[in-house]
């Protein structure tokens, strides 16, 4: 796999990868900054996906929708991780969230609003306290939104479509996993920073 990794100013400042800036010299990658400029919106989610444009608005409940729907539910627990699941022929996004002590996951059908509540369970001793709460907690403010994220991706690739894609937090910084696949066997995964859209780094399999 040849892993090329594209870092801004901006990113760098943020210290997101501060753990690990020994990696970035190792031979076949690169260092640059993407120059990508698209507006704020607030979206957040992973996905499996079989064409390369849509949104939120394709499904009744939208993601902010969701969002709001889990922090109702959970008033005092942040998000740490959303994604967008299909099984036997229903679509629901899969939010996981934390408060000091415990975790809480539940489903929200992407029709019908319909909320399930899949998972409680208590942190281990060491998480507790709000220690993983601070490590994972996701920042939902001034996200670009999917079509925008999804068009640096693709502009950056040149063909292809979108595969995969999911929203993580690393080191304080929540970047976006973009994967495209070219033909059938050439397959791009592309870090992106939320709140810029920069390229943070980019994965060629």
């Amino acid at each position: 796999m040849k892993k090329i990794i594209l870092l801004s100013g901006a990113v760098l400042s943020l210290g997101f990868f501060a753990g690990c800036s020994s990696q970035n010299t190792d031979s076949g990658k690169t260092i640059k900054s993407s120059s990508s400029q698209v507006s704020d919106s607030s979206n957040a989610v992973s996905s499996t996906m079989s064409e390369s444009s849509t949104s939120e608005t394709v499904y009744n409940v939208s993601l902010s929708e969701a969002i709001e729907t889990y922090k109702e539910t959970y008033p005092n627990a942040d998000i740490i991780s959303i994604s967008l699941n299909t099984s036997f022929g229903q679509t629901v996004y899969d939010i996981e969230g934390i408060d000091d002590n415990k975790e809480y996951t539940i489903k929200i059908n992407t029709d019908t609003k319909e909320v399930k509540k899949e998972r409680e369970e208590n942190l281990d001793r060491d998480e507790r306290n709000g220690v993983k709460r601070k490590e994972n907690r996701l920042d939902l403010t001034n996200l670009k939104d999917m079509k925008e994220i999804f068009d640096i991706a693709l502009n950056e690739a040149g063909s292809g479509k979108i595969d995969d894609w999911k929203i993580k937090e690393d080191m304080g910084v929540t970047y976006w996993e973009v994967s495209i696949k070219d033909g059938m066997t050439k397959e791009t995964e592309y870090k992106i920073n939320a709140q810029t859209g920069e390229i943070i780094e980019t994965d060629v399999d």
